[in-house]
């Protein structure tokens, strides 16, 4: 094989194994979270429903209304259902999860329970968290980034 040849076929590949890693569906996707005034980062997790909701959130804002449950969380409806794959996990602060398919749960506090565990809140701790979700009702707006 040629000189050429060798670094036509070399950047082929390269071509190629960049586009693999670097797929229009990448789970280096951030997503923001609105709570009242305040704008968190939200690092997904790689599943299929967080890539589900990418392409919910590529349609437009999802606005969930959420209430307190527990002590530990506020949960609301999503609206629509994603793909499960449930798993017993122990949730801490800044955990968002898909509960039954269709609900959507942020935690300030920690739980454990069968969860498809979605993302976290970027820097953020317990404390300032449970600040901004307050004490009642709260409306949780997802965005991409």
């Amino acid at each position: 094989m040629s000189f050429i040849k060798k670094i036509c076929f070399i950047v082929v590949l390269s071509l190629i194994a960049c586009t693999a890693v670097s797929g229009d569906d990448s789970m280096d996707d951030l997503v923001k979270v609105k709570i009242n005034d305040e704008v968190f980062d939200v690092k997904l997790e790689n599943n299929s429903a967080t890539q589900e909701l990418i392409k919910e959130l590529k349609k437009g804002n999802v606005t969930v209304n959420a209430s307190e449950y527990g002590g530990f969380e506020k949960v609301g409806d999503l609206g629509f259902s994603l793909p499960t794959s449930d798993e017993n996990i122990g949730t801490a602060p800044g955990d968002i999860v898909l509960y039954q398919g269709d609900k959507i749960s942020l935690f300030y506090g920690s739980h454990s329970w069968s969860y498809t565990k979605l993302g976290k809140i970027d820097d953020v701790d317990s404390n300032k968290l449970k600040e901004v979700l307050g004490s009642g009702n709260v409306t949780l707006e997802f965005s991409l980034k």
